[in-house]
């Protein structure tokens, strides 16, 4: 009988049916195409086995003066450095204060101590570090606490180690309490109307502001979901928390215990030099230019105003000095204000300049030079982007997610073509879209956005764009940020607590043991003289390569579907198990299972691939299939 090639256009087409998607891919997880031929993605790898904790939003990473690769890891809960896997927690401190005498009140037998500060400012899950307190009922207390608040009231409650052996107040006069900055949210709340809160209602500042289906004005950066900025300056860091504070650590005169300190006070703190009153102390977004070398603050408070945040506003230090900020005639600070749309969303820095994309319009912010430093050219109205995390440089160009399409700028703003875009925004969580974030895997010229999908309120699953091959393909993966290769040999993206090594390895190292991934690929159906006739198949001649594999057994299932109507069930076969054995040390890539026997009738048939066995690297061909015309019967 004759032998009918089963060879595919690249890239996964999920917009249209999978009938009229003749000779396509239609279905897929974690695979990618390379050189036109599916294959299954890298694993990945646990870069250490310490925790971080929060929900981490932003990551970056550099090399310090002694050599040393630092990582930047912002969460909704803290900020930290990791240098060899060891995290440090560096989260500014808010305020220190010092309270009334034995401020603490224990329970016999409990392990939960109220505490009492009329300072305020504090919400629940902030943390405070105690110092210089005497022992409670058998309790030392002198070290960092998670706080629990009511929101009312001048007490609230931290959890001890132990129990406490003894109930009463104590901890004597000289009790110092240190705040750190509030915690963010870890979910997008919206500021008005139904679904804001508990059962469509927020608290208000009083009984006659709250209300069935009420909201608020959102208010301060505790308000709405963490996600900060961050940038190095040589080997000393630039953090912003998204409509708050703008913070500096330097990583070389910092002792063991400093943290990151408000960029108005960092110069006295760690260089002894005069503080500038007028640097910014509110911004959506801080980064260094690298070309000229400014600190450059989005959305900030202005010269004149400070505190008083201008969402449009755009204001850069004088050059090679991230701490003077006052505009002379003696220096190249300066500011800018954006002339349409309401907020900077996010700012993205190419070799050529930097990409400002705002609620309803894109500029592109040039350096000038002498005398205006800046200049900012409007390039776009009307383009989307889906959140502050969704856009990603790739060289000269920026691509990212608008609200229903992708997008690519390289001197002009062009529309990516997309077939599986109604695949991707027909099913997405638009509530939790503030999660969804873009990163670069140049090693496979790829950028993956992870989405929360509708019935997910975190990320959990992606979409890739080749850009080398125009192609696209999806999947499920819990990820919620992502950082390319260059310092680290290995992508780095980060989940429940954990960083990871992408393209590590062949499995799923989140767990131990590590299992194997489970990927699958799925073609449309085709069909023999256009569907006119039944096909009878009764043979796989399968063409794989296992090139990678560790395991002495690689092996993938295939299976072949048929249909005898579009909108039918599928009819299958048994799963053919294609197993390629490997003697001793010699690996003959390309001696596998010869071929799989089959009995299959249908008008339309699709080919189906999938592993999931640890050790397996697998690349799928151009297998073959026997077919011929045939009767139902």
């Amino acid at each position: 009988m004759p032998l009918k090639n089963l060879q595919f256009k690249p890239g996964i087409v999920r917009d249209n049916t999978s009938y009229s998607n003749d000779g396509g891919w239609f279905d897929c997880d974690k695979i990618r195409f390379r050189l036109g031929f599916p294959e299954k993605i890298g694993g990945w790898v646990k870069q250490s086995f310490n925790v971080f904790l929060g929900t981490a939003r932003a990551i970056i990473q550099y090399v310090s003066l002694s050599g040393a690769n630092v990582i930047g890891l912002g969460t909704n809960l803290k900020y930290y450095i990791q240098t060899g896997g060891a995290y440090r927690d560096i989260t500014p401190i808010r305020s220190t204060v010092t309270l009334a005498s034995n401020p603490f009140t224990t329970s016999s037998g409990s392990n939960i101590v109220t505490v009492t500060d009329a300072n305020g400012g504090y919400v629940t899950n902030d943390f405070v570090t105690f110092s210089g307190g005497s022992a409670v009922n058998g309790l030392d207390l002198n070290k960092e606490f998670q706080i629990t608040y009511s929101g009312s009231g001048n007490t609230y409650t931290i959890t001890a180690d132990s129990n406490a052996s003894g109930s009463g107040a104590g901890g004597g006069g000289s009790v110092s309490a240190a705040y750190q900055i509030n915690v963010g949210l870890d979910t997008s709340v919206f500021g008005t109307g139904w679904g804001v809160g508990n059962w469509g209602r927020q608290p208000g500042t009083d009984a006659s502001t709250e209300g069935w289906g009420t909201g608020y004005a959102l208010s301060s950066a505790s308000d709405i979901m963490r996600i900060w900025s961050h940038d190095n300056f040589g080997e000393d860091l630039l953090i912003n928390v998204r409509n708050g504070g703008i913070f500096y650590f330097d990583k070389s005169t910092a002792s063991a215990t400093q943290r990151a300190v408000s960029l108005n006070t960092a110069a006295s703190t760690f260089f002894s030099l005069t503080n500038d009153a007028t640097c910014p102390t509110i911004a959506k977004q801080i980064l260094v230019s690298d070309v000229d070398r400014h600190v450059i603050a989005f959305g900030c408070d202005g010269q004149t105003t400070i505190g008083t945040q201008d969402p449009l506003l755009i204001r850069f230090s004088s050059q090679e000095d991230p701490f003077t900020w006052a505009a002379s005639s003696e220096n190249t600070a300066g500011e800018l204000r954006l002339g349409s749309g309401s907020e900077i969303i996010t700012a993205v820095e190419t070799k050529q300049g930097i990409l400002i994309f705002t609620d309803a319009s894109l500029h592109n912010m040039t350096y000038v030079g002498d005398p205006f430093i800046f200049g900012i050219d409007q390039i776009s109205m009307n383009t989307s982007i889906m959140s502050p995390l969704s856009s990603i440089a790739v060289d000269d160009s920026v691509i990212w997610m608008g609200s229903q399409d992708f997008y690519i700028y390289n001197g002009r703003v062009s529309t990516i073509p997309c077939p599986v875009k109604n695949y991707v925004f027909n099913d997405f969580n638009l509530e939790q879209k503030e999660k969804a974030t873009a990163g670069l895997n140049s090693s496979f010229s790829e950028v993956w956005w992870f989405y929360p999908s509708s019935s997910s309120t975190e990320n959990d699953r992606y979409v890739v764009y080749n850009y080398l091959d125009q192609t696209w393909y999806f999947g499920n993966l819990s990820r919620t940020v992502w950082l390319d290769r260059g310092v680290n040999d290995y992508p780095i993206a980060a989940s429940g607590g954990y960083l990871y090594n992408h393209e590590f390895g062949l499995n799923d190292g989140s767990v131990t043991p590590e299992v194997g991934i489970t990927s699958h690929i799925e073609s449309s159906q085709f069909d023999i003289e256009d569907g006119n006739r039944f096909s009878f198949v009764s043979k796989l001649i399968p063409d794989f390569t296992f090139s990678g594999s560790t395991s002495t057994t690689p092996s993938v299932v295939a299976t072949l579907k048929s249909r005898n109507f579009p909108g039918a069930s599928y009819l299958t076969t048994d799963p053919s198990t294609v197993t390629q054995s490997v003697a001793g040390s010699s690996t003959v890539i390309e001696q596998f299972t010869n071929e799989a026997f089959v009995r299959l009738r249908g008008r339309s048939i699709a080919i189906r691939v999938e592993s999931s066995a640890t050790g397996v690297q697998w690349r799928l061909g151009t297998p073959r299939i026997e077919i011929r015309a045939d009767g139902r019967r």
